[in-house]
C-alpha cells in the first residue's frame, strides 16, 4: 500500500506517517515545501519519501499524485492557525481551499482509485449554543473566523467531489487534539513552552494567557491519526465524522493541569493580544456516528497528553 500525507512535517503528519510506518507494508509519502522544518521526522526521513511540492501549484500536485498514485491520501496540509487567519484571511482561503481543489481535480483528472480524507475542523461550527451540545455532525454550520470558513468550504467541496465525480472522499471534523510537536503558537502547547522556559530561567514566572473560559474537546494526537486512519479503511465514501473525546475541558483546566507538573510558583497574566475578535466558546463533540462505523475510542488520558507536551518542550528550550 502506498500512502500520500500532504504537510507531513507537521504535527499530526509527522504522527501518523510514525503510525502507517509501525502498521507495516506501508510506503509513506509526503509533501513538503522548501521552507518546510524538517524537526519533527527527522527520527523517520530514511524510512519516507517526500516531494517537493507547493499545493497550491496544480501542475504540481498532478505531477506528485502520477508519480505516487497513492491508495489513500490524507490531506493535512494548511493553514491552521485561528489568530492568523484574521490577519491573512486572504491567504488562509487561497492556500486552504486551491490545495484541496488541486488535490481533488488531479485525483479526478489521472483516474486514480484513490481514497481521500480531508482534514475538517470543529471551527467549521463556529457559534454554538449550550441546547445544540454535544455537537453532532447535524449541527449547523456558523464559522467564526475565516480559517473556519475555509474549512467548511474544503468539506463541502470533498462531498461536492464525490456526488459529482465519485470521487472517495471521507470528511472528518476533529475536534482539539493535542501532544508533543504541537507548534507554540497553539494554546496548551504555548502554555507547556512558557512553563518549560520559565523552569530553565529564560523567562519571568508568569505566563501570558488569552481567554480561559473557553471550554474545548481534547484528544491526544496519537489517538487521533489512529481516528484519521479509520477514517479511511472504515468510512464510507462522501460522509462526514466529527472525531474527539466527548468531554469539554475549559482552557483554564488545562492550565492548572499543567501548572501542577511543576514545582514553581507562577503568576497568570491576561493580555489583550491573545484575545480574538470573537471567540468559540463551547465545542464539545458526539463523536456515536464514528464510533459505530468504526469502533475507535480514544485511549490516552488527558494527563498524559499534556505531561508528554511538557517534557517535549523541557527537552527543547
Amino acid at each position: 500500500m502506498r500512502i500520500l500525507i500532504t504537510g507531513i512535517t507537521g504535527f499530526v503528519g509527522s504522527h501518523l506517517a510514525e503510525y502507517a510506518l509501525a502498521k507495516g507494508g506501508i510506503e509513506v509519502f509526503g509533501t513538503v515545501r522548501w521552507r518546510s522544518r524538517m524537526d519533527n521526522v527527522e527520527g523517520i526521513l530514511d524510512r519516507i519519501q517526500v516531494i517537493d511540492c507547493d499545493l497550491r501549484d496544480n501542475v504540481a500536485v498532478r505531477r506528485t499524485l502520477e508519480e505516487v498514485r497513492p491508495d489513500y491520501i490524507f490531506h493535512l496540509a494548511a493553514q491552521s492557525f485561528v489568530p492568523t487567519s484574521w490577519v491573512a484571511p486572504a491567504e488562509t482561503l487561497t492556500t486552504n481551499i486551491i490545495s484541496e481543489l488541486n488535490l481533488l481535480e488531479s485525483i479526478r483528472d489521472l483516474g486514480l482509485d484513490t481514497r481521500i480524507q480531508v482534514a475538517g475542523s470543529s471551527e467549521e461550527y463556529g457559534l454554538v449554543f449550550e441546547h445544540e451540545t454535544p455537537i453532532s455532525e447535524e449541527n449547523p454550520l456558523r464559522p467564526l473566523s475565516p480559517y473556519a470558513v475555509s474549512k467548511v468550504a474544503q468539506d463541502m467541496l470533498a462531498y461536492q467531489y464525490f456526488r459529482s465525480y465519485g470521487i472517495y472522499a471521507v470528511r472528518t471534523r476533529a475536534f482539539n487534539h493535542e501532544g508533543p510537536r504541537r507548534g507554540h503558537v497553539f494554546v496548551t502547547s504555548n502554555f507547556a513552552k512558557q512553563i518549560a522556559e520559565i523552569e530553565k530561567g529564560k523567562k519571568d514566572p508568569v505566563i501570558e494567557v488569552g481567554n480561559l473560559n473557553a471550554r474545548r474537546d481534547f484528544t491526544d494526537v496519537r489517538d487521533m491519526v489512529k481516528a484519521y486512519w479509520l477514517s479511511l479503511e472504515k468510512g464510507e465514501a462522501g460522509e462526514v465524522y466529527n472525531i474527539g473525546s466527548g468531554r469539554a475541558v475549559t482552557i483554564r483546566e488545562m492550565l492548572d493541569m499543567l501548572l501542577s507538573f511543576t514545582h514553581l510558583d507562577i503568576e497568570i497574566r491576561p493580555v489583550p493580544e491573545r484575545m480574538r475578535p470573537s471567540d468559540v466558546e463551547l465545542l464539545v463533540c458526539d463523536c456515536s456516528k464514528f464510533k459505530a462505523v468504526t469502533g475507535w475510542n480514544p485511549e490516552i488520558p488527558l494527563e498524559k497528553t499534556l505531561r508528554d507536551t511538557l517534557d517535549y518542550w523541557r527537552e527543547r528550550v
